[in-house]
């Protein structure tokens, strides 16, 4: 294993996005309890979270090393700095640990285990989109962003207390944005996934069809976006302004993705407009609750 490359195969970028949404989760839901609790509640989510992301592109760069000769072949699998051997015993590694991070979460919170199940469930989805879901196509693409999106409820589920209706409007945001990303990527990677035998709707319904269900996807976030403006939550101007943001490259990207030609390139490009927005949605879900930090400190 070359330097470097346990960590990229990690992508822990994605892993820390990912734990936004459980912050997400659990700030705006958290009872009042006093910092200490508060702050131990999200670093250890936040974990458990971290590394079943990171089993999760570990497995899936696993399963997908051939596509990747094609699509990517610039991953560690695919350009040797990373063997099958090592990407397994690495993928262990990450899983087992979320396992024994959620245990002790579940035991210091007293919250039943609901972290383990929720850690156990999370790791199994990983394993059956890596293995089945992104040669299956578009209900790879629901599982992905589902699991993506779950991490608000997540978050909400331990923080110990009910659910607002505004944060599954966060949720239906999140995972409609993630569609719309997953669908382009789809675009992109058109030419390796048609060699090992894919039915992603870019194969199966072409690439413009399959922009204009992306860009549907990119517009229903937006909807769905605003509708939570309507919700009672703690800041609602910092809100807005992250919102209004998060919009307009979001409205940009599927700007691109109705006049692109989606080549490559250009599926590459709108894909991570689309991340930069969802990014850029979190944070405003985050901003969302910046009364209730203030008055649990």
């Amino acid at each position: 294993m070359k330097p470097g490359a346990g960590i990229e195969i990690m992508r822990p970028l994605n892993g820390l996005m990912g734990s936004i949404t459980i912050i997400t989760g659990i700030l705006n839901t958290h009872p009042y309890t006093g910092s200490f609790i508060l702050l131990t509640n999200i670093i250890l989510a936040c974990l458990v979270f971290f590394f079943i992301v990171s089993s999760a592109m570990i497995i899936n760069d696993i399963y997908d090393y051939k596509i990747d000769m094609v699509n990517r072949p610039g991953r560690p699998i695919p350009r040797g700095d990373l063997s099958l051997e090592q990407a397994r015993a690495l993928y262990w590694v990450t899983a087992v640990t979320a396992i024994l991070l959620a245990v002790f979460h579940s035991i210091f919170f007293n919250i039943t285990f609901i972290s383990v199940m929720l850690a156990l469930f999370f790791l199994f989805i990983g394993w059956i989109y890596a293995a089945y879901g992104k040669r299956s196509g578009f209900p790879g693409n629901i599982l992905v962003s589902f699991s993506f999106a779950a991490g608000l409820i997540y978050g909400a589920i331990i923080s110990g207390s009910s659910i607002p209706g505004f944060i599954y409007l966060f949720f239906l945001t999140t995972f409609s944005l993630m569609m719309a990303r997953e669908i382009i990527k789809d675009c992109e990677d058109v030419m390796g996934d048609r060699q090992q035998g894919a039915r992603t709707l870019a194969i199966i319904l072409g690439k413009r069809r399959s922009a204009l269900i992306s860009a549907c996807f990119g517009c229903a976030a937006i909807v769905f976006f605003v509708l939570t403006l309507y919700s009672p939550f703690a800041n609602q101007p910092a809100y807005l302004v992250l919102m209004i943001t998060g919009i307009a490259i979001v409205l940009y990207a599927v700007t691109l993705t109705l006049i692109s030609d989606l080549n490559q390139e250009a599926a590459s490009r709108i894909s991570f407009l689309f991340k930069i927005g969802a990014f850029a949605g979190l944070l405003a879900f985050v901003a969302a609750s910046i009364d209730n930090i203030t008055r649990i400190i």
